[in-house]
């Protein structure tokens, strides 16, 4: 169930605020689950009240959902009601008031040194795309890019003497991200291999020579993983993660790594120092002769 004004939205996040598809389509579905609760209980889009929220938060509840998931429903329907009030729509925005549930503290999940090494090693590189899966490890390792940051990078954006790439992130906002000489290596050898079956600027490409998707840079990390002994989850952030912890256990400092990640907020990064430090304890667990006794 989709009404004029959530259509308005959603072309509103893309143009005006330049979100990025998946957000956009993360808040869709937020809020057309909301539109179809109100339909249920016979309420009104514009003449909800603070009270009745409490019964949306049970029916949330009912649905097993964890905090983060409510958190970020409720900002969809934060969001959502403020650009209604712009319109005139709604005198108040009656999730203002709302308490978002607190962030449970879960630390990312990352790949040792050992089990990247494993991932590199496994990979046929006796074929253009063979090359080309090895190249989005490699590139996904050394630079701790997104995904949707991957997948738009064109050959223009790369020097590739200078071992640097722009990158266009979240909000449109771009940031420069470096990467190392195996890397470089395999980036030098992919792009001379493609040019036969290359048909756009886009650095990695599907096998018809065309920009790939986010899909199916999944389907290719899938498929190396299976080709592996690692029976952990991994998912295209764990690589990220792992870029970001390799960094911070190496000496790296919060900021800089803030940087190379694109994180608007240092808070946000913040979180992998508790990784690092669960690494550090580990180590002096291991190490100091007075903690064996």
């Amino acid at each position: 169930m989709e009404n004029e004004d959530l259509k308005e939205y959603l072309t509103y996040l893309k143009y005006n605020r330049n979100y990025s598809d998946n957000t956009i389509i993360g808040y869709r579905e937020d809020i057309i689950d909301y539109l179809n609760y109100l339909n249920r209980e016979c309420l009104s889009l514009y003449d909800i009240k603070y009270s009745d929220i409490r019964f949306l938060l049970e029916y949330y509840d009912s649905l097993n959902l964890k905090n983060i998931s409510i958190r970020r429903k409720i900002s969809s329907l934060k969001g959502f009601y403020k650009f209604l009030g712009r319109k005139g729509k709604v005198k108040d925005n009656p999730f203002s008031y709302v308490t978002l549930p607190k962030k449970e503290k879960k630390l990312p999940q990352y790949l040792n040194y050992n089990e990247m090494i494993e991932i590199f090693d496994v990979i046929d590189i006796s074929t253009t795309l063979g090359l080309r899966n090895r190249l989005v490890m490699e590139l996904l390792y050394a630079t701790g890019v997104r995904v949707s940051e991957l997948v738009n990078i064109k050959l223009k954006d790369i020097d590739v003497n200078n071992r640097s790439i722009v990158v266009t992130g979240k909000g449109n906002k771009t940031r420069i991200v470096f990467f190392n000489k195996v890397c470089q290596e395999y980036l030098k050898k992919f792009i001379e291999e493609s040019r036969i079956i290359r048909k756009e600027d886009y650095l990695i490409i599907n096998n018809q020579g065309k920009g790939i998707t986010t899909r199916g840079i999944r389907l290719i990390i899938d498929k190396v993983i299976r080709d592996t002994s690692i029976i952990k989850h991994i998912h295209p952030h764990t690589l990220r993660h792992t870029f970001a912890t390799h960094l911070l256990n190496n000496g790296c400092d919060l900021l800089t790594v803030q940087e190379l990640l694109g994180h608007a907020s240092i808070s946000t990064t913040g979180i992998y120092t508790h990784v690092s430090k669960e690494h550090i304890k580990e180590v002096y667990y291991h190490t100091h002769p007075r903690s064996k006794i």
